[in-house]
């Protein structure tokens, strides 16, 4: 657990055993300062749903914003979300892992929408009975709410998820529509097409992402001076140029820049 000015708190919450092939973690935050509190969110390449309690959570993105009142989906991410919370506010993250979102929703993506309320993408009210359900509840159960509501809307994965998601350790280095195209004796254009509808994204786009988060990763790790050169050539970066352009692409900063705001920088990833 993370404390601001020792009432601004927030924590990561583990997926329970049977749940971690839809969720990679929860994520909750309450401000109770007394001031507004600004974060980034770091693209991550999921889906999430995000709940609020309290006043409205304020989101920012590439021009676009909104406020978030009840229950919202954001995704897949792939550039920066700042969001501001309000004195009072109560925020609650579900993390959609793989396809997990496509399981639920039918779909992998929200075409040029920056987010949609949950209920317009099953043109029903069960969303909002259920935010009105975890509204009323401990924050303790909030969770275990949550997941034993999702159990019956869950879709078994389809067979082509399954085969491209077996491939996907590590984009930056397999490149899995290949694998997969071998194995199963499809064309690479097919993989790559269920690829996009299950996941939201393309491998290439993946690949790139699991490049810059692997430099994250290793600035989280490193104290003292930086070797810029070191965790370009480590990541798989022609040189640093190409460094900090993924920086700039995805957090609208430089690496420098990174390293001192990063307590400010929330990874969604699991």
């Amino acid at each position: 657990m993370q404390q601001e000015n020792d009432t601004y708190t927030e924590r990561r919450i583990a997926v329970p055993t049977g749940f971690t092939d839809v969720f990679t973690h929860f994520y909750v935050a309450q401000n109770n300062t007394g001031l507004d509190v600004t974060k980034t969110l770091i693209p991550s390449f999921q889906t999430i749903m995000v709940f609020g309690f309290g006043p409205a959570v304020k989101f920012k993105s590439c021009g676009n914003s909104l406020e978030l009142r009840e229950c919202v989906v954001l995704g897949p991410i792939k550039q920066p979300i700042e969001y501001t919370l309000p004195a009072g506010a109560d925020l609650l993250v579900a993390n959609f892992k793989d396809d997990a979102f496509y399981r639920f929703f039918g779909l992998a993506v929200l075409s040029d929408q920056m987010a949609a309320h949950p209920d317009q993408l099953l043109d029903e009210h069960c969303f909002s009975a259920l935010w009105l359900r975890l509204k009323n509840a401990p924050a303790a159960d909030r969770v275990k709410l949550i997941l034993e509501f999702c159990g019956p809307y869950l879709r078994p994965r389809p067979l082509p998820a399954s085969s491209i998601t077996e491939e996907n350790a590590d984009y930056a280095i397999i490149n899995p529509i290949k694998t997969v195209a071998h194995k199963t004796g499809q064309s690479e254009r097919i993989v790559q097409l269920n690829h996009k509808k299950y996941f939201g994204f393309t491998a290439k786009e993946r690949g790139r992402y699991e490049r810059f988060s692997k430099a994250i990763q290793l600035l989280q790790t490193t104290s003292g001076k930086v070797d810029w050169l070191q965790i370009a050539e480590t990541c798989g970066y022609y040189d640093q140029s190409q460094l900090i352009r993924d920086f700039n692409h995805y957090l609208n900063l430089s690496p420098g820049r990174y390293i001192k705001f990063q307590k400010d920088i929330c990874k969604a990833g699991g």
